[in-house]
Parts: structure tokens; C-alpha cells; sequence
């Protein structure tokens, strides 16, 4: 191994390995986004990763000497990291969000949505709280919102939907890690196409909204993601589209959708100068996620024909 035999040999802390791998990561351009925003945070989760330590229990061992066998598994996986351009959650196979931990791999986009500050916050003001008992998720991935919001809203019932079976594998596989199988329902479905005719609380969809030109810029790190869970067409707004005209067919009277359309936020607004949008403000960063209550879907619709 050409690469890092230096750092084999010549450091020897987890602080060393994450300013060594930050300087590495730094100087092969590598592009941030799926968990972290930064090349520190990156080399510590990877470094964290190999040493089986989370990042509490490491706080005060950051000059804790490691074995040769920890700096050589430290030095390949940063060596994946560069050569190969893999987002660090497919490395490590697990992602966080709202607090949990899911297992992903390239089946599933690695979880990032603003949505997780919306599900601790238990979607208020939105809706009452104690008014959720019957939660839509379209297009699930990892399955990352819907357990979250069966955790969070512990009587509630969650379909999880997705048209992708091998995202579906993968939320499965999640819902049974996270203990929820008896109330998330995973559904294979192209959007509202096979979803049964039932009247949801909350509908929360984070779909595909990455344009064509979009498409063609990203970075290697992005292009590692499964196309079908980013591509929306010209405008970005194919999926979000068809959300807001099906919509209302399954949501309760008193009910709220809440779906994210990232940086076609504009071209949705643009589309449809009409309809009065309510644009989610987070505190912890985030935005293209709007709200719509049942009454302002029904109003929608007139213009989305």
C-alpha cells in the first residue's frame, strides 16, 4: 500500500489519522454533503468508524495511540474514500437522521432531508400533534422518515412507499432493526398508483428533484446515488407534480402534505404564482420544503390541470 505508508509508520493517534485524512481529503477535492460538510468531520467519522468508538466516547481519547492493524484499516478506507469518490455513508454502510442510525448502501440515497427537524418538532404548528394517528411517506428510500415519525408518534400507523424494490429491501431491513414492523407498512408503489384508498393525517414526500441539466453536474460522490431517486426532469418538477394533483384524494380533512423540492422551490413557484406555498424555515439549516393544509390542496388543484 503506497498510499499512506507514511502516515503507517510515522503517526500514531486517532488526532493524527483525522488531521492526516482532513489534509488528504482536502487536497483531492473531494465533495461533502452525504452526513458531513466538511473534510474534519469526514476523516473523524471514518477514523470513529473503523475504531468501533462514537464520537462521545472518543472526545477524550483523541490521543489514544492505535495498532498497526487500525492505522492500515484506517489508511484503506480513506484510500476508497479518494480513489473511488464513495460517499462516506456507503463506506461505513450507516447514515443518521433524526437521531437514529439506518443502514444504507447505493440502493438508497444517503439521508440528509431537513425533514428530520420537522419530525422532532412533531410537525407543529402544522397539525396538532395528538391528531396523527395515520402518516403517508412517499417515496421512503432507506425508510429513514417513516420510522422516524413511528417513533416519534409511537400509535401512529406509517405506510412507507417507494417504487424502487431494492430501496425497499433496505427500508425493511431498517423497520426491522428499528422495531416497528407491526406499524410501518412498506408498499411498493409508483407514488399514489397502488397506495389503498385511505385518508392520511400527515403526507410527507422528499421525491426526486434534480433537473436534467442538474443531473449532468454532479459530483462523483453524488453520481454514486441512484439515479431514480434524483432525476425529475427539465424542470425538477415532475414528481412534486403529480404529488400535489393526487394529493388530496388521501388526506384527511384536517390534514397537512409536506413535501421537499430542494432548488426547485423557484421553479415550482414560478410554475404555479397561484397557489400560496407556506416555505418551512429550519433552524438547523435546510429549505425547498413546502406545507400545504387539506383545504389549500383542494384550492391547488383548480391550477395544476
Amino acid at each position: 500500500m503506497s498510499f499512506g505508508r507514511d502516515a503507517i509508520e510515522q503517526l500514531h493517534t486517532i488526532q493524527d489519522f483525522i488531521r492526516w485524512g482532513a489534509s488528504r481529503f482536502n487536497e483531492a477535492g473531494l465533495v461533502f454533503g452525504h452526513g458531513t460538510d466538511n473534510a474534519v468531520d469526514e476523516a473523524a467519522g471514518l477514523v470513529l468508524h473503523i475504531l468501533r468508538l462514537d464520537y462521545d466516547a472518543a472526545q477524550g481519547m483523541v490521543n489514544a495511540r492505535l495498532t498497526t492493524a487500525e492505522k492500515r484499516a484506517i489508511v484503506g478506507l480513506f484510500n476508497r474514500r479518494i480513489k473511488e469518490r464513495v460517499p462516506a455513508a456507503y463506506l461505513t454502510n450507516e447514515a443518521w437522521f433524526a437521531g437514529l442510525p439506518f443502514f444504507v448502501d447505493e440502493r438508497v440515497l444517503v439521508p440528509r432531508s431537513p425533514f428530520a427537524e420537522l419530525i422532532q418538532h412533531r410537525f407543529s404548528p402544522w397539525i396538532e400533534p395528538s391528531l396523527v394517528n395515520c402518516v403517508l411517506d412517499l417515496c421512503t428510500g432507506s425508510g429513514c422518515i417513516a420510522i422516524a415519525c413511528a417513533i416519534e408518534f409511537r400509535e401512529a400507523h406509517v405506510d412507507a412507499v417507494d417504487v424502487s424494490a431494492d430501496a425497499l429491501k433496505v427500508a425493511k431491513r431498517n423497520v426491522e432493526a428499528h422495531g416497528v414492523q407491526d406499524r410501518v407498512r412498506l408498499i411498493r408503489s409508483d407514488l399514489f398508483n397502488s397506495v389503498p384508498p385511505e385518508k392520511y393525517d400527515v403526507i410527507v414526500s422528499n421525491p426526486p428533484y434534480v433537473t436534467t441539466a442538474e443531473m449532468k453536474k454532479l459530483p462523483p460522490e453524488y453520481k454514486r446515488e441512484p439515479a431514480i431517486g434524483l432525476r425529475a426532469g427539465q424542470d425538477g418538477l415532475e414528481f412534486a407534480i403529480r404529488i400535489l394533483k393526487d394529493a388530496p384524494d388521501y388526506l384527511a380533512p384536517h390534514g397537512i402534505l409536506i413535501v421537499e423540492v430542494g432548488d426547485s422551490e423557484h421553479a415550482l413557484v414560478e410554475r404555479f404564482p397561484e397557489i400560496e406555498f407556506t416555505w418551512v424555515d429550519f433552524e438547523r439549516g435546510g429549505g425547498g420544503v413546502f406545507a400545504l393544509t387539506a383545504d389549500q390542496l383542494k384550492t391547488a388543484r383548480k391550477f395544476l390541470k
